[in-house]
C-alpha cells in the first residue's frame, strides 16, 4: 500500500495535466505493470514515470494505490463476464463447430501479444493471498463453466456428463494459458493444444 500524498504534492501543476490524462491511462499502465511484474509491480510512483507525471496527477483520478488495483481488477471482472455473453451467442446448428469455435476463441482471447492471458497469471497469483480476489475469480470461474456446459449439453449424454466434460475442457484451457504465456512460445504451440483438446474433448465426444 503507498502512502497519500502531500497536501503541498496534492496543489502542484501536476493537476493542469491530468485534464490530459484519463482514468483509463493510469489503468492501462497499470495493467502493463501487472503483465510484466506481476501485482506487486504496480507503483504509482513508477507509473508516474512511465507516463512522464508527477504522482499529485495520479489522485485527481484514484483515492489511493488500493482504489487503482481495485479498478483495475474490477474493469477485468467486467470485460470477461461481457465476453462470457460474446461467447455464449458465438452458436451454430453444428454443436461440435459451436465448440470449436468456442475453443478458438478461449484460446485466441489472450491477443497477440498473450497480455490478457499473463495478466489473469498474474491476478491468480494475487488471488492466492487475497480472499476478495479469490471469491471474484470463482464467479468468472463458475461463470465460463456454465458457459461450457451449456454447449457440451448439445453432445452430452447428460447433464451430470455435460458439467464434468466442461471442467475438463476448462482445466485444459487454463493450462493453455499456463504455456501460451511463456515468451517463447510460438504460434504452432497454440495449434497443437487446440488440435489435442478439440480431438478428445470435442470430436471423440459426440461420436
Amino acid at each position: 500500500m503507498e502512502a497519500s500524498p502531500s497536501r503541498h504534492e496534492q496543489a502542484t501543476p501536476a493537476r493542469q495535466t491530468s485534464a490530459r490524462l484519463k482514468r483509463d491511462d493510469w489503468l492501462d499502465a497499470a495493467f502493463r505493470a501487472a503483465v510484466e511484474h506481476g501485482f506487486d509491480g504496480v507503483r504509482v510512483l513508477v507509473l508516474a514515470d512511465t507516463l512522464g507525471v508527477t504522482r499529485g496527477s495520479f489522485y485527481w483520478h484514484f483515492k489511493d494505490h488500493a482504489d487503482l488495483i481495485t479498478a483495475l481488477i474490477e474493469r477485468w471482472r467486467a470485460a470477461e463476464l461481457s465476453s462470457n455473453q460474446g461467447m455464449q451467442q458465438l452458436a451454430s446448428l453444428d454443436p461440435v463447430q459451436d465448440l470449436e469455435t468456442l475453443l478458438d476463441a478461449a484460446l485466441a482471447h489472450g491477443g497477440a501479444d498473450l497480455s490478457n492471458m499473463r495478466f489473469e497469471l498474474a491476478l491468480r497469483g494475487l488471488g492466492r493471498r487475497d480472499p476478495g480476489v479469490a471469491a471474484m475469480l470463482l464467479e468468472v470461474d463458475q461463470a465460463r463453466v456454465r458457459l461450457f456446459a451449456g454447449k457440451f449439453a448439445r453432445i452430452a449424454p447428460d447433464a451430470k456428463t455435460a458439467t464434468d466434460l466442461a471442467a475438463l475442457f476448462y482445466l485444459a484451457i487454463v493450462g493453455s494459458f499456463q504455456a501460451l504465456s511463456r515468451p517463447q512460445a510460438a504460434h504452432p504451440t497454440k495449434h497443437y493444444l487446440q488440435d489435442i483438446i478439440g480431438r478428445y474433448l470435442i470430436k471423440q465426444q459426440a461420436q
